[in-house]
């Protein structure tokens, strides 16, 4: 299965965006740079919002990630994750950063292989605040192969 038709076997599902205020992915040369992208969900970690739903909320960072790569380059096939960057809304005692961006590493990992095209370098980061209250974002940098 392509990673396009694993995406979408997923239940994720792909449509063109209207333009943002900012250039949700951008391509550059052989590589397509996100933006950050926000969860849903609100709040931070160690206040209130538990592992696993920061778990859920890095994922759904992460299909709207694919979709504004989608947006931009017209499919997920031929790609390579290169790097993530993972932000979390999260108190100064907290420490599960890492396993709050597992979500969306093991979401890159199920579409592009997590020992070919999906296996990427990654930074899982906390934050005093993120913007919107949002309990996580995300950017990414994929190789357009070939």
């Amino acid at each position: 299965m392509t990673p396009q038709q694993k995406a979408e076997s997923l239940g994720i599902v792909f449509t063109k965006q209207p333009p943002a205020y900012l250039n949700l992915c951008i391509r550059s040369g052989n590589q397509l740079i996100t933006s950050g992208h926000v969860s849903d969900l609100k709040g931070k970690l160690g206040a209130g919002v538990s592992t696993e739903d920061g778990y859920k909320a890095a994922k759904n960072c992460a299909e709207k990630v694919l979709r504004s790569v989608w947006d931009t380059h017209g499919t997920l096939d031929g790609l390579k994750v290169i790097k993530v960057l993972g932000c979390v809304n999260s108190t100064l005692e907290y420490s599960d950063q890492h396993l709050v961006i597992n979500g969306c590493s093991d979401l890159l990992h199920e579409i592009f292989g997590k020992e070919g095209d999906g296996y990427h370098a990654r930074s899982a980061l906390g934050f005093a605040q993120l913007p919107t209250g949002a309990a996580v974002e995300v950017e990414a940098i994929f190789e357009i192969k070939g």
